[in-house]
């Protein structure tokens, strides 16, 4: 990066800062991953410099024969990977995937339903300070506090009471498989359409270790990052040729203009790397990494939401521990261990200070990590959070994770 120290050294040296927080910590956010040195090249290719509203054939800017074979290209391996006959490459991240698919499907007004963000939902799914509930009726559907798994009754009877017109289906903080055809099953028994959220699951559905809902709900949105390890970018997919029209019309022109090229080219090589046996067998080693993480960490008296996992993802409820999530999370990122502050159902605590932390496997199991180190990751999480007002503890320990993590090095980033 020569050419960005001489012209801004100050942004060139939070680069280097950067990677080096990035190689030297252990990465647990699961909606955090690494991605390829041809990822990262692809992102910051000349293909930033070009204008493209429209799509692939029908566009309003001349120019554009190599960006629509480029987004072509993006779309063709998406349809292979996850055998959908329509996609869309062009929504900017995860959230506007979503309000695209609201606006393509409902009218201002319309009743939706999604899983409660306090219960794993997320905010695109019906929160009362997103779009999702300004815009629209929002009817949220829970989990069973009893045991943390979604309570698919009560999903149908709300179904049937409030007659939504769209039910959204996926999480950002459930560890458990979650059953497409049941919920599209019961929006189709009340005439509503199905949307399948898998920003967070996408690349264990290419490995095969959880069900795709492809040819199940009406409406599939993912992000490109996290386990699918791409740009922060998204996809809609859809079987249906009349929603596909929809889709295409709400992403542009009703809330996007230009498609962020050089993010489509990484979407592009994103897709081509998900397309290998290495990746599958990278998915299946993320899910074994969580379950082995997961059980260590209850042999340590921590509880789980739902008593495991089933995914990349683990909710510990810290109550028993006697110190809140944002404590935790704090003290971890002191000690070498990134994580995130959440909430867990019906929780008593406020959403900026709740009882619970969220952890993932996804980073992790990129740089080469396996069962072995997610014992040990373990011993490091509970040492830390039962000293977490230890300074000199928190450091030391920080010096020992950054030493173990010179073992693993981090993809694309070459220090």
């Amino acid at each position: 990066m020569s050419n960005l120290r001489d012209v801004d050294p100050e942004v060139w040296a939070l680069v280097q800062q950067e990677e080096v927080r990035q190689t030297s910590k252990i990465r647990l956010i699961p909606s955090e991953n690494y991605v390829s040195r041809a990822v990262l090249e692809a992102t910051g290719s000349v293909f930033t410099n070009k204008y493209s509203e429209g799509y692939a054939g029908n566009r309003y800017y001349e120019g554009q024969q190599n960006v629509d074979v480029l987004e072509t290209l993006a779309q063709n391996r998406a349809k292979e990977l996850f055998g959908a006959r329509y996609v869309n490459v062009q929504p900017y991240s995860g959230s506007p995937a979503n309000q695209a698919v609201c606006h393509a499907l409902l009218e201002p007004g319309d009743t939706l339903m999604g899983l409660d963000l306090r219960h794993g939902g997320h905010l695109t799914h019906g929160w009362k300070v997103n779009f999702s509930a300004r815009y629209y009726r929002s009817v949220p559907y829970h989990v069973n506090t009893a045991n943390g798994l979604l309570d698919y009754d009560a999903l149908e009877a709300l179904a049937k009471e409030h007659r939504p017109k769209l039910i959204i289906c996926g999480a950002t903080a459930y560890s458990r498989i979650i059953d497409f055809p049941r919920i599209a099953e019961i929006a189709r028994s009340v005439g509503a359409y199905s949307l399948a959220d898998i920003a967070h699951i996408s690349g264990l559905i290419i490995a095969g270790e959880h069900p795709s809902p492809v040819g199940i709900t009406d409406v599939i949105s993912t992000t490109t990052h996290k386990s699918l390890r791409g740009p922060r970018g998204a996809m809609i997919m859809t079987n249906s040729e009349e929603l596909a029209k929809k889709i295409d019309r709400a992403v542009f022109p009703g809330l996007q203009g230009g498609p962020h090229n050089n993010t489509t080219a990484a979407i592009a090589v994103a897709l081509k790397e998900a397309a290998t046996p290495e990746f599958r067998e990278y998915g299946r080693q993320i899910v074994r990494n969580a379950k082995t993480l997961a059980d260590a960490l209850v042999k340590k008296g921590y509880n789980l939401i739902s008593g495991g996992t089933d995914n990349h993802l683990i909710l510990i409820d810290l109550t028993n521990k006697g110190i809140s999530g944002k404590i935790a999370a704090r003290a971890l990122d002191l000690g070498g261990i990134e994580t995130n502050y959440n909430t867990i159902p019906d929780d008593p605590r406020r959403a900026n200070d709740p009882s619970g932390l969220r952890i993932g496997t996804p980073a992790v199991t990129t740089r080469g990590m396996k069962e072995a180190e997610m014992r040990q990751i373990a011993e490091w999480m509970d040492l830390i959070i039962r000293n977490h007002d230890d300074e000199t503890l928190l450091d030391s320990t920080r010096n020992e994770i950054a030493s173990f993590c010179e073992a693993f090095p981090a993809p694309g980033i070459t220090m």
